[in-house]
């Protein structure tokens, strides 16, 4: 599995690249099919002064989770955005197991 970390207008310093480089790795425990993950952060300051990390988490057959948040500080976007990936992610597993499983087993009213 791949990780890339890149910025927009800017430079992220070497070891906040390997921070969040590690981080994004951890998804990887919540499913085991990604092959890619990208984080983009982008340093230009809205006029909050906030700035925007965006995580594209490619999975097997072309599945794509995307997430997007911002914040004055760059770790504390990008674990919002980890987090609603992670969201994502659980929601798809679900989604691919309830598709397996017999539909005459579930939808039991009990009448």
């Amino acid at each position: 599995m791949q990780v890339v970390v890149s910025a927009r207008h800017g430079h992220l310093d070497e070891a906040l690249q390997a921070q969040l480089k590690e981080k994004a790795e951890k998804l990887l425990h919540f499913f085991n099919r990604l092959t890619m993950i990208e984080v983009t952060v982008d340093l230009h300051k809205e006029h909050n002064g906030h700035l925007k990390v965006e995580i594209v988490a490619t999975a097997e057959h072309d599945r794509e989770f995307v997430a997007r948040d911002e914040d004055s500080d760059v770790m504390h976007a990008f674990t919002r955005a980890a987090s609603h990936i992670k969201h994502q992610i659980t929601t798809y597993k679900e989604k691919i197991q309830d598709h397996r499983r017999d539909p005459s087993h579930g939808n039991n009213t009990g009448s």
